[in-house]
């Protein structure tokens, strides 16, 4: 038998993470290094591995609760290979070190059980309530898989130039960059978009690092439908039209 879809076979690797292509992450197991991973994100496996849902800590199930933000994971063990994608997003492996990473718990696809995560959150220059935003901080030693819809882009920040980010549209930031949630506009205005732009938060950053951008404001819908019509193309409820992905 003969096809085109036979170039697309495993790519074989020592690492522990591979992009086996843009939107498909396989991750090598020995037995004594977990992996946690996006729930429902396991695509195929090969070998002896487990899928066993993660435990989460009071602290980490009530902040989760109010703020939104936090990991629903499960813990993958044993020995083997395992697939993880998510709706055909573009994946990324990065490597965490001493610096820490800043990421929006929507666009982790798997990280090493080493790694340590807790939530903060970013205030806005206005300190008005709700106005905003929660991250979570990844720290400690291993690697993490984001995950990014269409490929992103990767912007340098310094003491001499900093940075401003859509905050839709941010995935990631170094952890020992100064932010500030901000709105170009009167404070008076604050809660309404910028005009008739369509425009409204920023995050400012400020240091030396970098900063995770991806070329859309919004993620796929989680609850997306094959059809036609709105239920077909940005899901359920069909309020997801801002969405960039196809």
């Amino acid at each position: 038998m003969q096809s085109p879809l036979f170039n697309h076979a495993e790519q074989q690797s020592q690492d522990r993470y591979t992009v086996q292509n843009p939107q498909l992450l396989r991750v090598s197991l020995t037995g004594h290094d977990d992996v946690l991973a996006r729930k429902g994100a396991m695509v195929a496996h090969q070998g002896l591995i487990d899928f066993d849902a993660e435990y989460e800590s009071a602290h980490h199930r009530g902040a989760r609760r109010s703020t939104g933000e936090g990991l629903d994971l499960m813990r993958c063990s044993g020995q083997g290979t395992v697939y993880f994608a998510n709706l055909a997003q573009y994946i990324h492996v990065v490597d965490v070190d001493h610096e820490g990473i800043t990421v929006d718990s929507d666009y982790v696809l798997a990280l090493d059980s080493t790694l340590h995560t807790e939530v903060i959150a970013v205030d806005s220059q206005y300190g008005i309530s709700g106005s905003g935003k929660y991250q979570l901080n990844v720290t400690g030693r291993g690697r993490i898989a984001l995950m990014t819809s269409g490929r992103p882009l990767m912007m340098t920040v310094t003491p001499e130039k900093y940075v401003n980010v859509d905050s839709d549209a941010i995935v990631a930031w170094s952890t020992a960059l100064r932010v500030q949630m901000q709105a170009q506009t009167h404070s008076f205005n604050v809660l309404r978009r910028r005009g008739s732009t369509g425009e409204g938060w920023e995050l400012n950053f400020l240091g030396q690092g970098f900063a995770l951008v991806q070329p859309s404001e919004v993620m796929p819908p989680q609850e997306a439908r094959i059809g036609e019509g709105l239920r077909g193309r940005y899901g359920n409820d069909g309020q997801n039209q801002g969405n960039a992905w196809s």
